[in-house]
């Protein structure tokens, strides 16, 4: 159910790219919720000790599964947002994109240390944005857990560059190719 909700568009953002649209996913409520579930299976009857505490989503479609990962899960949702957007004290690093660099940030005080995080996203391809929000919310003491995807493309790489680090990767389809 859940692939086969997941749109695919042909030569966006640029010729030869297969993009996979989310939104056809987030607007069947059937698909969503299957997908929020399957996200919160390994951490829902978790004991106390290993309770995850707060759910980071990366913007912006990490938001919306984030926040109902962590609202299933009784955690708090911490936003890892572009550059400038947080109005708080922030920390913010730097990470390549196929062309360039970008920089993502997150509240200095979003994580207490040692509180253990679950990373949320809609896709992991070469895995950049998602290794900078794991080095952020290291830099500000959180032990993260785990991360999360619904989407995979597995050729480029990114959630075996997570694995390499450590960090256990769930994701609900795979994609070859890109």
């Amino acid at each position: 159910m859940i692939e086969h909700s997941i749109r695919t568009i042909p030569d966006y953002p640029k010729p030869g790219i297969q993009f996979r649209d989310i939104t056809t996913l987030l607007g069947d409520p059937l698909a969503y919720a299957a997908a929020v579930d399957a996200l919160v299976a390994p951490y829902a009857a978790a004991p106390a000790s290993a309770r995850i505490v707060k759910v980071a989503g990366i913007e912006a479609r990490g938001f919306i599964l984030g926040g109902a990962v962590a609202h299933r899960l009784g955690a708090g949702f911490v936003p890892v947002r572009k550059k400038g957007k947080l109005p708080h004290e922030t920390v913010r690093v730097a990470y390549a994109l196929e062309y360039g660099t970008d920089e993502i940030e997150v509240h200095r005080d979003a994580v207490a240390p040692g509180e253990r995080v679950l990373l949320v996203d809609d896709l992991i391809a070469t895995g950049g944005t998602a290794l900078a929000a794991l080095e952020l919310l290291r830099a500000i003491g959180a032990e993260v857990v785990a991360a999360a995807f619904v989407i995979d493309l597995p050729d480029l790489g990114g959630a075996a560059r997570l694995r390499g680090l450590g960090l256990p990767v769930q994701t609900l389809v795979a994609f070859p190719g890109h």
